[in-house]
């Protein structure tokens, strides 16, 4: 079993003990399409298609352009197996994907080297990068807020790593009876996607509450989207409604001039 008090001491005060070792239980199957990690499986290229068309809008990159992100660098912290860091290192991205659970480690750095990628992961927390002096172009917490002890310290921790300039990206379910309903009731109980007690509705973050410890340590919101499931067609969806779920991209009010977000509250 895995040391947990160890691990909260060496990787940094917002890891969590208990999601820590949750974690390490799932990780073998990181890359079964139907295993415990199905239902981020089936969302990966919706979110991937946000971050790709955010990324290339702010560097001014082309897409259809054989590795558009070439010379940036990206960080995506609570990385797990690698479901988005290998898609941004195939687009020319130099990638650093770091997780406090131990375990996720091999098996990302495992399916890389067999995908013939080079990626960059470390056990470590996002906090032990910036006091390391470490900064990146791009930011990714995904599905992960939801998951740490303090969600103010973290998102500093964030924002910390983030080089003048850069993007940040951060997505999680919103504290809705919607997100409840579909979050935890179906997806763990009813559907079963999702081992039961995954997530805990009550570490759910808002929208308004994410936007308030972001603009804390001086980003401002740029873009949010919602994540909608189409049964029909068996695929997550990017819609204007967050209710359930959400991703957002966030810049300093000094890299652009100010526009109008894209969302509304």
């Amino acid at each position: 079993m895995l040391d947990t008090e160890q691990t909260s001491n060496a990787t940094g005060h917002t890891v969590d003990p208990a999601e820590v070792e949750k974690f390490t239980k799932m990780a073998e199957s990181c890359w079964d399409p139907q295993g415990d990690f199905r239902p981020l499986h089936k969302l990966n290229p919706t979110r991937i298609r946000f971050l790709t068309e955010q990324i290339a809008r702010h560097y001014d990159r082309d897409l259809d352009t054989p590795r558009p992100f070439q010379g940036l660098r990206v960080l995506d912290v609570g990385c797990g197996g690698g479901l988005v860091c290998e898609p941004l290192a195939r687009l020319g991205a130099e990638v650093t994907g770091v997780d406090a659970t131990p375990a996720n480690i091999p098996v990302a750095q495992i399916h890389a080297e067999q995908m013939g990628l080079d990626i960059d992961y470390r056990v470590a927390t996002v906090a032990e990068l910036v006091e390391a002096g470490e900064r990146f172009d791009v930011v990714l917490a995904l599905e992960i807020i939801e998951h740490v002890n303090d969600p103010p310290a973290f998102v500093a921790d964030v924002i910390g790593a983030r080089a003048a300039g850069g993007l940040v990206f951060m997505s999680t379910f919103n504290k809705t009876i919607r997100s409840f309903a579909l979050g935890i009731v179906a997806a763990e109980y009813v559907l079963q996607w999702l081992p039961k007690g995954t997530h805990d509705w009550q570490r759910f973050v808002a929208p308004a509450e994410m936007f308030k410890m972001v603009e804390a340590q001086g980003l401002r919101p740029e873009r949010i989207k919602g994540f909608m499931f189409n049964p029909l067609l068996d695929k997550w969806m990017l819609t204007d409604d967050t209710g359930v779920s959400y991703i957002a991209c966030f810049t300093s009010p000094l890299d652009n001039p100010p526009t109008e977000p894209e969302f509304a509250l």
